[in-house]
Order: structure tokens, then C-alpha cells, then sequence
């Protein structure tokens, strides 16, 4: 997602923000409406999205969470036609509220995945939600590439070769890919400890670089029905130096990227973030009317 795209998305969401007072008169605490939210996030059914807001509910009381400290349901007045009205259910939600929402939709789409940061980050200023949505972009890559392991490894153990043999093999597509360096050849050249996975210090370009490769691998490994070590070893080396090429015709060599900062401090640093949204998100006023 660019820098244009977020500020966009960034005013969408900076636009239907609402403020209330708080119980002790002190501070506007910020809001935002299921409906509005509902249309922002690309939902084109309000059934569709009480789906969400349910589930956001249930993971709160999961979590022990007071809900309506969250959560409140308010009605509001609709213009029907004719000079008519009619009263319709809506929701007040806090910022947690719309982060729980978020975390329940779909965030292949664009609305969502930008929203899961901006509801995540307190100080909503556009370099933050960037560097946060680049962040998760990452850890995504990285749950990717495990998954196609994982499936590789399933596949060729079914077709001969142990877990000593898709380690080399596995080290053979990196040699190809990285354009000579073997596996230790990268980590010493990148600082990385031997007994620590590569690709958790890679750049989400290469990390997904090490996906496509693997994914044609499982892809041509079954459809071609390759059995034994050698066959595979040679499906994985060519996959691998295809993507090698495709990425020198574009002026990137992987060898020479920088390393990115470790995945696993990464995770840890966005788990501990989020347990810290619900206690940074100022709670709904008891006594603010259910009016909108």
C-alpha cells in the first residue's frame, strides 16, 4: 500500500471519528459508529457486518473484557422519503471496539488490513499506520513461507526423502537463489547465528522471493508426481534460479539486500502492543445517552 493510499484511507477514517465527554467532564473521548464504520470498511450489508460486531464482542468477553465499557448500542433517526423518519439500532464503539471489528473482517481488503493498523497504533500519524502495515506485511510473508515449508516437507517425506533430505534440498534452492552463497554462506555474511532460521532476518522482498520458489516446488512436485531426493532437489534449484532471474532483470540481487530486523522480536514487540490497546482505548461514558 503507498503513501498516497494511506493518507486516503487515513481521512476516511479521521473524517467519521466523533468525540463525547467523558463522565468527569475532563476529555472528548474519540468514537466511532458501526454504520459509518460499516461503509468505510467496504461492507456493502449491515447483516453482514452485525456478524463482525459479534464476534468482536464474543473476543471480548473471551479476554474478560467489560463490553460496554467498549461497546454500546444507540438508535438513530433515518430519513425515509416523504419528509418520513424512522429509528434504526446502531453502535457507539471505542477505538478497541473498532480494532476487535477489524480483527474479525477480511483482511485481504485493502479497508481492513489499513484499519487493523489504524485502530492499533495510538498516535494515528500516517508514517506510523505505514511503518505498522509494512510490519505485518512482513510477519505475513514470513507465516507464508513457513506454511509452503511445511507443505514441501509433507509432500516429499510422502515421496522418499527424510527431513536430512529436504534440509539439502531446502539449502540447494538457496544457493540458487542467492546466486552461489549457501544457506551459511548468507548468515555469516549477514550476521546471523547458525542455529537461527535465515529467513527471519531477511526483507519481506526476499522472504517472499523464498515463497514463490517454494510454492512452484509444491506446485510441480505433485503435478509432475516427482519421487526421490535428486528429481526434486533439481525442481527446486530451477525454481529457485527463475526467481533469481525475474529479480536481477529488475535490478535486485538478493545476496546483497539488507538483513531486516529479526522476526521473532517483531512478534513479540506486536503481541505486546496489542495487549496494550484495550488499556491505551479510553472507555464509553456511563452516563451518555443511547441517543445518536
Amino acid at each position: 500500500m503507498d503513501k498516497i493510499r494511506i493518507s486516503q484511507l487515513k481521512t476516511v477514517f479521521d473524517e467519521i471519528s466523533h468525540f463525547i465527554t467523558s463522565d468527569d467532564d475532563k476529555e472528548q473521548v474519540e468514537v466511532w459508529f458501526a454504520r459509518e464504520l460499516m461503509v468505510a470498511l467496504g461492507y456493502a450489508r449491515w447483516e453482514n457486518f452485525k456478524v463482525a460486531i459479534g464476534r468482536a464482542v464474543d473476543s471480548c468477553k473471551t479476554q474478560n473484557i467489560n463490553v460496554d465499557d467498549h461497546f454500546r448500542e444507540v438508535t438513530k433517526m433515518i430519513e425515509i422519503g416523504k419528509g418520513g423518519q424512522r429509528e434504526i439500532i446502531d453502535y457507539m464503539l471505542t477505538r478497541y471496539a473498532c480494532y476487535l471489528i477489524t480483527q474479525n473482517g477480511d483482511p485481504k481488503k485493502e479497508e481492513i488490513a489499513f484499519a487493523q493498523s489504524y485502530f492499533a497504533v495510538q498516535t494515528r500519524k500516517a508514517e506510523l499506520i505505514e511503518e505498522r502495515l509494512n510490519l505485518i506485511s512482513r510477519l505475513e510473508t514470513r507465516d507464508k513461507l513457513r506454511a509452503a515449508e511445511k507443505q514441501l516437507s509433507q509432500n516429499i517425506y510422502e515421496r522418499g526423502v527424510d527431513d536430512k533430505g529436504f534440509g539439502r534440498i531446502r539449502s540447494k534452492g538457496d544457493t540458487a537463489l542467492f546466486g552461489g552463497h549457501t544457506t551459511e554462506d548468507m548468515k555469516n555474511r549477514l550476521g546471523i547465528k547458525s542455529n537461527r532460521p535465515l529467513a527471519d532476518f531477511l526483507p519481506t522482498l526476499t522472504i517472499a522471493a523464498k515463497n514463490l520458489a517454494t510454492e512452484m516446488t509444491n506446485y510441480n512436485v505433485e503435478t509432475k508426481n516427482l519421487h526421490g531426493e535428486q528429481p526434486i532437489t533439481q525442481e527446486h534449484i530451477e525454481n529457485n534460479a527463475g526467481v533469481r532471474e525475474m529479480l536481477e532483470k529488475r535490478g535486485i540481487k538478493p545476496e546483497n539486500l539488507p538483513p531486516d530486523e529479526d522476526i521473532k522480536k517483531l512478534e513479540r514487540r506486536v503481541a505486546a502492543e496489542e495487549k496494550q490497546i484495550e488499556k491505551a482505548s479510553p472507555k464509553l461514558p456511563k452516563n451518555n445517552n443511547n441517543k445518536q
